[in-house]
């Protein structure tokens, strides 16, 4: 058994990957052999993640507010708390708050054969962002 008291400090989400105000906490960064991690995210309204895919797939758990996620080609979804989105091994996707409010997700992944958790792509423009949520 390890216990990991909490010292870390909140990081800014870096502007590279993230549009807006986004908050990270890391919940669970394991040593090896794990490859799980675990992170509780915040968004301010508006903020989401850019484009991008998760070598052995991503769940994110709603904690607080409201969302948006979204995959390549479709429109974006809603998500509120409780919702739990499970995205495939390299489906190319971003999720953020919805434009009016505020959004907390629990981000749950493994990390590659390279160590690497996430592969990043461009930053989600307004047109997909901003495009009505479907059913």
């Amino acid at each position: 058994m390890q216990i990991t008291r909490s010292t870390r400090e909140t990081a800014r989400g870096p502007s590279e990957y993230f549009a807006g105000d986004v908050w990270i906490d890391a919940i669970a960064v394991n040593p090896p052999p794990s490859r799980v991690q675990a992170l509780n995210v915040h968004f301010a309204p508006g903020a989401r993640t850019a484009w991008h895919t998760h070598p052995l797939g991503q769940v994110i758990h709603v904690l607080e507010g409201v969302g948006r996620v979204g995959r390549e080609g479709e429109a974006p979804q809603e998500i509120r708390p409780g919702d739990s989105v499970y995205f495939e091994p390299g489906e190319n996707h971003w999720h953020g708050a919805a434009p009016d409010r505020f959004m907390v997700h629990i981000a749950i992944q493994e990390t590659g054969e390279d160590g690497m958790p996430v592969a990043w792509g461009e930053h989600v423009g307004d047109e997909d962002y901003l495009r009505e949520p479907g059913g």
